[in-house]
């Protein structure tokens, strides 16, 4: 049961509702990429300002916004389990619990974005990352998606061995959605050594798609 004055599901659908437009949720629909998310059209800057507003929020709560299929409501509910990774003495293993529980509801690469790295990187730091390689070799491509950008928290921490794994794994992935965080993790393993990048891309440069490889190689510049 949610104590009483703690955010709500339904106090964040009033608020995403109170700041639509008609221009925004067209704006919106036009980069879904399932037809069936309903969008409310909420500008993203308004969509963070309220999930800060409600970072306190109980999980049974953001679990509730999961739920929906309403995309800004899923985008508020990643955005507070980001803000809420960010804090000293959360939790961890309850975020990525919830996270990882409904995992088929972050499905859309700027869910993955906002909170895999954070969420479910930092709680790996000093864990084993198996969970990371079955979703790298997952069929789904968000899984494959989160699994290289979970890795994000792991290169900052300059823990590289288990990322250029990953980066081998979905060198040559068909996705572009996955191919282009391929680039970016790699670009950030080259910032902390770029002897690695080079050996990585000298074996493996022509199996990555155009994009990763060139977002690689800026590290090297």
């Amino acid at each position: 049961m949610t104590e009483p004055g703690a955010p709500t599901a339904e106090g964040v659908r009033a608020a995403l509702e109170g700041a639509a437009s008609v221009d925004e949720r067209a704006k919106i629909e036009r980069r879904m990429t399932d037809a069936r998310t309903e969008v409310i059209g909420v500008r993203m800057g308004t969509v963070f300002d309220i999930a800060k507003a409600n970072s306190r929020m109980p999980l049974t709560e953001v679990d509730r916004l999961l739920d929906s299929d309403a995309y800004e409501m899923r985008m508020v509910a990643v955005s507070i389990l980001d803000f809420q990774a960010r804090a000293k003495g959360v939790d961890r293993g309850a975020l990525y619990d919830l996270w990882m529980r409904r995992l088929d509801r972050i499905d859309t690469w700027d869910y993955i974005d906002r909170s895999a790295p954070r969420v479910v990187g930092l709680y790996l730091l000093d864990r084993r990352r198996d969970v990371l390689f079955e979703l790298a070799r997952s069929d789904d491509r968000w899984h494959r998606r989160t699994a290289i950008t979970a890795a994000f928290s792991i290169i900052r921490a300059r823990d590289l061995d288990d990322p250029l794994a990953l980066c081998e794994i979905l060198a040559d992935d068909p996705e572009h959605l996955v191919q282009t965080n391929v680039g970016v993790a790699l670009r950030e393993i080259g910032r902390v050594d770029p002897g690695r990048l080079e050996e990585f891309l000298a074996r493996r440069g022509d199996d990555l798609s155009a994009h990763a490889r060139r977002t690689a190689r800026t590290a090297l510049i």
